[in-house]
């Protein structure tokens, strides 16, 4: 029987697994060990792209032919690109579906998706030494029929047929082996780089319902980065240095490593520093400013959710 792999297309990191015995495994990157994909692609002026952790790091210097959380824009038309978005991209004038221009090219959401699973299949490939054609893709609950299309649509134009799009709280409930029990009812809490949502799952003789799902589309790891660095790294420069693309990418990135330092320590340390551009910002957070606003929040999001 030919392998069926598991992918997780995520907002800001992706993953790609398989099945040994009985357990799940993760595939590392063969040179560097890391289990997570940024999702990020840089497209270089030759016609080549670059995916993953180099692509991160060059969208620094390069935040116009950069693409960053893409899922987001999967299925989605003109109308949904915001303010915020058109000053990270350059996009193509449609009305149409979104397409980013770069390079004096377009791409839409799924082709820069494709270079994402390509990347992770032939990761899959080296790994296992065997050809993958065919995936099961991970989505959130509340994809409509036009963003699963367009998950699809990325499989195929990465060589791989997808058998099946999994609901992301039903993975979860699997990986954590809630599909054993015969009845039960399950809240999903996901905190994820682009969404922050909560889906009511109701599991009945092992089949997995889902009853509710409700968050925000555009409150995830990214928009608190996003916050961060406005509020701490560009509030005081001149309007022209806020909406400069080297430098929102700089301070986001900034503002991610602070976010991440305080998973393990109460103080952290911000910085932006860019000397051609005259900048030179500092800052301090603090963990426990930042905790009662999530728990109001999270506690908002579950009441909504589960209203009858």
């Amino acid at each position: 029987m030919e392998r069926i792999v598991g992918i997780d297309l995520g907002t800001t990191n992706s993953l790609i697994a398989f099945i040994d015995g009985d357990l799940p495994r993760v595939i590392p990157d063969p040179q560097t060990g890391d289990a997570l994909l940024p999702s990020v692609v840089s497209f270089l002026e030759n016609g080549r792209t670059i995916v993953g952790r180099q692509a991160k790091e060059r969208a620094v210097e390069q935040p116009l032919t950069t693409i960053q959380s893409v899922k987001r824009f999967m299925g989605l038309g003109m109308e949904h690109v915001t303010v915020d978005d058109r000053r990270r991209y350059r996009f193509a004038d449609n009305q149409g579906v979104v397409r980013f221009a770069v390079h004096g090219k377009q791409y839409t959401p799924p082709e820069v998706s494709a270079l994402i699973l390509r990347s992770l299949g032939e990761r899959a490939e080296a790994y296992l030494q065997e050809p993958i054609h065919k995936v099961v893709i991970t989505v959130p609950a509340y994809f409509n029929d036009s963003q699963r299309q367009a998950t699809k649509d990325a499989g195929k134009l990465a060589g791989l047929e997808v058998v099946r799009l999994l609901n992301e709280p039903t993975a979860a409930s699997l990986a954590y082996g809630l599909d054993e029990k015969e009845e039960g009812l399950i809240a999903v809490y996901d905190l994820g780089g682009g969404t922050f949502d909560i889906s009511i799952l109701r599991l009945h003789t092992g089949i997995f319902e889902v009853l509710a799902t409700n968050g925000d589309t555009r409150l995830g790891g990214d928009d608190i980065d996003q916050r961060l660095a406005e509020r701490f790294l560009l509030a005081n420069l001149p309007e022209a240095l806020q909406h400069d693309p080297r430098v929102l990418s700089s301070a986001q990135q900034a503002a991610e490593a602070a976010k991440r330092a305080l998973s393990d320590t109460e103080e952290t340390h911000l910085a932006l520093d860019l000397p051609d551009k005259g900048i030179h910002v500092a800052r301090t957070l603090l963990a426990a400013k930042w905790r009662w606003r999530w728990r109001t929040l999270s506690c908002g999001l579950l009441c909504h959710a589960t209203k009858p």
